[in-house]
């Protein structure tokens, strides 16, 4: 690993992701967040997106790592929590943005809005939280 990368995410987690990156889930986490949109609205690019980015991965993963600051919060530990608890606000609560947090759970993540607006920004967030 070169002085400039960082250990942000996981090229094993991107390739699971992968398998369901017909819905762009792998984009997501990458920090791709317009091209997970499209992924997810064509599925996968009406599947050839999907299978060249079989290929694409170890460059999606360098750019994430260039890209995002590491620090004391795993990026891979908020994407899981974000995809599978979302709506509870356990993401928010592992950021220590408690109020928030408390939202997303008494209002299903502020209706399925604020989940929207986590996979677009979750990694930005992750980031910033780590550089401050």
């Amino acid at each position: 690993m070169s002085e400039y990368e960082n250990d942000t995410h996981s090229l094993i987690v991107g390739y699971i992701l992968w398998i369901f990156g017909i819905l762009g889930a792998h984009r997501f986490y990458f920090g791709k967040p317009i091209s997970g949109t499209i992924y997810f609205f064509t599925f996968g690019l009406f599947g050839i997106g999907w299978i060249v980015d079989l290929f694409l991965m170890p460059s999606l993963e360098r750019g994430a790592e260039r890209r995002y600051k590491q620090g004391y919060l795993d990026y891979t530990v908020g994407w899981i929590l974000l995809t599978f608890v979302g709506i509870f606000g356990i993401h928010r609560f592992y950021m220590g943005k408690w109020l928030s947090g408390a939202l997303y759970l008494l209002s299903g993540g502020v209706f399925l809005i604020g989940i929207v607006y986590d996979f677009w920004t979750l990694n930005d967030q992750i980031s910033e939280e780590n550089t401050a």
